[in-house]
């Protein structure tokens, strides 16, 4: 085991959206370890297995992530009760609590990185942990235990075309996918630039949605949602989440799908 700073290991537990906004939740004195242990300063060193909460945290989950696919259970009404979820890009594993939260038997954690997933997770009996694995390379044979049967996604530095192309030679036809759409890595380079990396004008939002709900239906795909996150990205971005089907054939108008995602994004 090695050691970290609080502020630095509240940041990779999923509980504030950069080190330095960490450092300034510590300073309020609402940061304690799950033994009740407060932390005092930023640089405190502790064990990197050391797990930590905010009192009076908006959410009850590992990571703020985790309200982002709670909002989209509710909002279309899915079921994971008894479901095998493939949680892809799942980090601290906010995704992966609500999953288990929901009935999921099984949830594979996985992510290209590496000692991201909180401890209560990691160790978890029906988590299956995948670290340093890049989704776009697996195969079906990769998946040792029971086979997926519903998806989440929540990557980032990589267009959600590159996952869909994969997932659906893993998923069974007709199984569910839930999918974040994070617009700063969909545009195209100029805009993102432009921007710095922050995009919130509406008019780029409904370009950027067009592109990828024709690479999605492109792809065999059905979209049977769309909305805004309830929460912000880094840096403020705006954020969409999907509801897909594999092998389903478009029912929903997309464009309408597309006009009212981003009309409701404007009320954020």
């Amino acid at each position: 085991m090695s050691k970290l700073r609080a502020d630095e290991l509240l940041f990779r537990q999923g509980l504030a959206d950069s080190q330095k906004e960490a450092a300034a939740i510590i300073m309020t004195g609402n940061v304690f370890t799950t033994k009740e242990e407060k932390i005092w300063t930023a640089g405190q060193q502790l064990q990197d297995t050391t797990e930590l909460y905010v009192k009076g945290a908006a959410h009850p989950y590992v990571s703020r992530g985790g309200v982002k696919l709670k909002r989209a259970i509710e909002l279309y009404n899915c079921s994971l009760d008894g479901e095998v979820v493939l949680d892809i890009g799942s980090s601290t594993g906010g995704f992966t609590d609500v999953a288990l939260r929901e009935g999921a038997q099984l949830v594979y954690a996985l992510d290209v990185g590496t000692n991201q997933l909180v401890w209560s997770l990691r160790s978890h009996k029906q988590v299956v942990v995948m670290e340093q694995t890049n989704f776009r390379y697996t195969t079906l044979d990769d998946f040792i235990y029971d086979k997926p049967t519903f998806a989440t996604i929540d990557v980032s530095f990589i267009s959600l075309a590159l996952i869909l192309e994969n997932l659906n030679t893993i998923l069974p036809t007709g199984s569910s996918v839930i999918a974040l759409i994070k617009p700063q890595f969909e545009a195209n380079r100029e805009l993102v630039t432009e921007n710095q990396g922050v995009i919130t004008d509406p008019v780029a939002h409904t370009t950027i949605l067009q592109h990828v709900c024709q690479f999605v239906t492109d792809l065999d795909y059905a979209i049977e949602g769309l909305n805004p996150s309830p929460i912000t990205g880094g840096k403020g971005n705006i954020e969409f989440i999907s509801y897909l089907k594999v092998g389903q054939t478009q029912q929903k108008s997309i464009k309408t799908l597309i006009e009212q995602a981003v009309e409701d994004s404007r009320h954020l």
